[in-house]
């Protein structure tokens, strides 16, 4: 049975597109269109894999940002003071004249450190977030 595909329109910067062209064709896709649901379908794995965080985890979140977006460093602030009891550092490095790297680890229950990491995965200006966690007993 063949599933029904729909058309979307979606905006992207020019130089977010040309890169996205170089990878897809340098990975063999036969179109855009097939790369762009692959990443897709990546995403939603990746957002499946962040929704079964439970437990005492311990997480480090890697944020790259744009420091000219207005009221990004606020809003990123107001966040970490609002998770303030599961965060135990932040680092902050200026990357070039545009970009900041914010690193933030944490040590809480699982769904708040994923909360955590939406939240400032949410935020306009952000380019990148990774959250990685683990569980405090995990047997190595």
């Amino acid at each position: 049975m063949e599933q029904e595909l729909m058309r979307i329109g979606v905006s992207l910067p020019e130089k977010l597109l040309s890169r996205f062209d170089e990878i897809i064709t340098q990975r063999g896709y036969s179109s855009r269109s097939e790369g762009i649901r692959d990443a897709i379908r990546n995403y939603i794995i990746h957002y499946e894999w962040m929704s079964d965080v439970e437990g005492e985890r311990v997480g480090v979140i890697t944020i790259v940002y744009s420091h000219h977006q207005r009221g990004l460093v606020d809003n990123l602030t107001d966040i970490q003071h609002e998770f303030g009891n599961i965060i135990t550092s932040t680092l902050h490095v200026h990357l070039d004249k545009d970009n900041c790297l914010e690193v933030v680890i944490l040590r809480g229950e699982g769904k708040d450190v994923r909360r955590a990491a939406e939240r400032m995965m949410a935020l306009k200006g952000v380019k990148h977030v990774k959250l990685t966690t683990t569980s405090v007993g995990a047997e190595l």
